[in-house]
This record gives C-alpha cells, structure tokens and sequence, in this order.
C-alpha cells in the first residue's frame, strides 16, 4: 500500500510506523487513520514483524485533530469512522505483537488517547501532554474511558480529561500513563531498544505473555488468573512437546 501521511519500515524484526506530517505537527486526519490501521494489518500479517512501534516525524507526536481537514466534510466523515477509533483500541490492546509507541513531542488529545492501547509508551523528556476534549465541546474516545481509569485510577482520568490540563512528560511518568521517559531527542532509540529486546525473544512466548496480563488484568479473583496460567502452561508444553517430537 502507498501511503501519504505515515511512513512504514521494517528492519531487525521491528516495524515502525511514523506520523508523517511534520508541517503540521502530525495533526490527525481521517486518511492518517485509515492508514495508521492499513500499517498495522501489514505488519501483523508480516512474519518479518515482531515488534511494532509507533512515533511522529519531526518536533512533535500528534497535535490532536487537523481543524483545517475537519473543515472538509469528506475528511470530516473519515476521522469519524476510521477503524483507527472504533476497532483499533481493542484489537491493539489484544495484539500479541508488542506494541510501543514513541511519543517523540507533544501529543495532545487524540495523541495520547490513540497511545493508551499499546504496551508500553516512551515519552520524550520536557513534552507537553493534554487530553482537552472537555475544553474543545468533544468527548474522550479510542478506548480512552475504559484504559485511563485502569492506568490512573478514577480521579487521576478524571483529573486530565474534565480540567482539560496540559501535563509534562515527567507528570505523565509519576501517575502512570507511560512506562518511560526518554532523552531530548532520543525516544525513537530508546523505544527501539527495548524493542530489539523483545524481538529477541519467542513470539509465541511474548504473544502468550500479553494475553495473561490481559487477562489476569481483567479477572476478578486471583483463582482465576493462576487457572488461565496453568491453561497457558499446558499450551507452551504442548508446542515444546510438539517441537521436540519434529527434531527427534
């Protein structure tokens, strides 16, 4: 697939897709969607693609919606149906590739809510955060009502989304909302190393990993989680067992 406003490459097992408007500040448009969930069906049906990553070209992640392409009613329509926003969040969040995303500058409203599906979330140091829907007469989306108050807990969701406050990348760090704050300049490296790490490891491993933190993430008794785990036990001894019958 050609694509105009992102950018998709494949090197050492990880792919990384990249907001490519910089002019713009990688303002999200309804054809940047579109194509942000046209990458990720390549790169999970790719078995070159192990790790996917995410980040934005240029001095920022995303600028939240493009105003200019909202005022087309065609690109309108399409921010309003891409799959970006209505099966991306669910699918991203059960993916059993890892996902990060390098949030390389300022993201703010769907720049971090598109963010929150994935794994794990490296921030650049110094960066500007907001998620001000309230502020704009909008309202949170891309799985956002669902994942912050797990992230956060309740107030603190509440805190950023009904305030419409602009947060720092150290402030995002301390209550939760991403794994790591990287150097002035340096997110994109950091992401991919611990990409490179994961990519050193089996899929299937990393793939049942992610599906028992799901899970266990979800259930409501502890009970529960160790009866998934010894589900998933049984899965990796048959694969071994079935592995080990091939080579004999």
């Amino acid at each position: 697939m050609n694509y105009s406003q992102i950018r998709y490459d494949v090197a050492d097992g990880i792919c990384t897709i990249t907001l490519n408007r910089p002019e713009k500040l990688n303002a999200f448009t309804g054809t940047m969607g579109d194509e942000i969930y046209a990458a990720f069906q390549a790169a999970n049906a790719s078995s070159d693609v192990k790790v996917i990553i995410v980040t934005g070209a240029g001095a920022a992640f995303c600028a939240g919606v493009d105003s200019q392409a909202m005022a087309d009613p065609q690109e309108a329509l399409k921010v309003t149906t891409t799959k970006l926003l209505s099966h991306f969040p669910s699918e991203n969040y059960n993916n059993p590739k890892p996902t990060i995303c390098a949030i390389n500058g300022a993201a703010i409203g769907v720049g971090v809510t598109m963010s929150l599906s994935f794994d794990l979330r490296v921030v650049e140091a110094g960066a500007k955060l907001a998620v001000p829907f309230a502020k704009l007469g909008m309202l949170p989306g891309v799985g956002s009502t669902y994942i912050l108050p797990r992230m956060l807990g309740r107030g603190r969701a509440l805190d950023i989304l009904l305030t419409s406050r602009s947060f720092t990348a150290e402030e995002a760090f301390q209550m939760g909302l991403v794994e790591r704050v990287a150097p002035v300049g340096k997110t994109y490296e950091t992401a991919r190393e611990l990409a490179l790490a994961m990519a050193r490891c089996d899929a299937k491993i990393l793939a049942d990993v992610k599906e028992m933190i799901n899970y266990g993430s979800d259930a409501t008794h502890l009970a529960q989680a160790v009866e998934n785990e010894g589900k998933s036990f049984a899965r990796w001894r048959a694969r071994r067992a079935k592995k080990w019958s091939a080579h004999s």
